[in-house]
């Protein structure tokens, strides 16, 4: 069982930066595959960012390559995803997503843990 803990969440202005983390607590010492994922009033949650076990692997939606960075440190068990440049758009709660395994996981069926989200707000 993974319980997940979102932060850094918050109101910023068009261009800013936010980094939010999210804090894994396990009992086993099993490897996790992590995501970060986002979802807007009345639409469906979509995947911003993905990251392996080992942090070698990455992938990004289109819409944010560029401008997010996902990264983890195993030893503090946490994950991060530093946001700059953002844009009104990028309006939503961000949702950090864990599954059991070394590999890369894109789809939101793939994760098996979810974290309560944090808000994020980009006034224009």
């Amino acid at each position: 069982q993974v319980q997940l803990v979102e932060s850094g969440g918050g109101l910023v202005q068009a261009g800013g930066s936010l980094r939010l983390s999210c804090a894994a607590s396990a009992r086993t010492s099993s490897t996790y595959a992590m995501g970060w994922f986002r979802q807007a009033p009345g639409k469906e949650r979509i995947i911003v960012a993905a990251i392996n076990w080992s942090g070698g692997r990455t992938y990004y939606a289109d819409s944010v390559k560029g401008r997010f960075t996902i990264s983890r440190d195993n030893a503090k068990k946490t994950v991060y995803l530093q946001m700059n440049s953002l844009k009104p758009e990028d309006t939503a709660v961000y949702y950090c997503a864990a599954d059991v395994g070394l590999g890369l996981r894109v789809g939101k069926a793939e994760y098996d843990y979810w974290g309560q989200g944090t808000q994020v707000t980009v006034s224009s």
